[in-house]
């Protein structure tokens, strides 16, 4: 297995596949699953010619069950840590849901040369959490939910979140797939507890105002208006506005997972936006 260890001990798992002198695409995988979530993505863009890297976040898959730094600063420098082990330079970076936030944390404080694009796919940015700032976000009662479903049963939890809303498998007519279902339980199992109780905090209640103001190349947006995990109207548009150089694609009726139920209409879409 690859790994690199971080400053504080923590091992980081990573795939690296394809040409080192090609440019790379790094995949950050949302919560609480691992770099098995991008299956589909790094094999159709090794075929194009990319090197592709997605790592395991701390307390993931993977990587080390870590009881702390379970939140974005840290997240953000296990990432740049990576990049520097890696010598990624001119690299992609593209974030699903937990994953986009930390694009979104880490590409506002990379060092120069290192990032060339970044990718936002059902993103929790700018914020998830309801508040005055956020009217229009979800009630903390939401997330407090989560933990409390996680800590009751964590293995019934996570067969719940893919059976229903994460892969819109709980609208009428949707084509339900056991295998996905049953491979999110999988990589969400592999992770440790406490991680990813304390990663439910991270992701709702960081605000990524700042970050995307401060990103300097050019953003894709991509969310699903189904999105039933991490909504549309409170998410996409309003990160948009807040970015210097942000694209919005907006997939009319797709859910949360849309990577997965439908790689063969996301994936064009990002090879035409890295190749762009």
């Amino acid at each position: 297995m690859s790994t690199i260890t971080t400053k504080d001990g923590t091992e980081i798992f990573y795939k690296d596949w394809g040409p080192k002198d090609a440019q790379p695409i790094v995949f950050h995988h949302g919560w609480p699953l691992s770099a098995d979530d991008w299956d589909n993505q790094m094999l159709y863009f090794l075929h194009q010619g990319f090197r592709v890297i997605a790592h395991d976040r701390r307390g993931h898959g993977r990587s080390s069950q870590t009881a702390t730094g379970n939140e974005l600063d840290t997240y953000a420098a296990d990432v740049i840590e990576l990049a520097r082990a890696l010598d990624l330079k001119n690299a992609v970076h593209i974030g699903h849901s937990t994953g986009g936030g930390e694009v979104a944390h880490y590409v506002a404080r990379a060092e120069p040369g290192r990032v060339a694009k970044a990718v936002l796919i059902g993103a929790v940015p700018p914020i998830m959490v309801k508040s005055e700032k956020n009217p229009g976000g979800l009630p903390l009662e939401v997330f407090d939910g989560f933990r409390e479903a996680l800590a009751a049963n964590r293995a019934q939890f996570y067969i719940e979140v893919p059976a229903g809303p994460f892969y819109g498998f709980n609208r009428p007519g949707a084509k339900v797939s056991q295998g996905l279902i049953d491979n999110w339980w999988r990589q969400g199992m592999m992770g440790g507890a406490k991680a990813h109780y304390d990663c439910i905090k991270a992701f709702s209640e960081t605000d990524f105002t700042e970050d995307l103001k401060t990103i300097e190349v050019p953003v894709l947006v991509m969310h699903g208006s189904d999105d039933q995990i991490v909504p549309y109207a409170d998410s996409a548009p309003l990160a948009v506005k807040l970015l210097k150089n942000g694209t919005l694609k907006t997939y009319e009726g797709l859910p949360h997972g849309m990577c997965t139920t439908h790689p063969e209409i996301v994936n064009p879409d990002l090879l035409a936006f890295i190749k762009g």
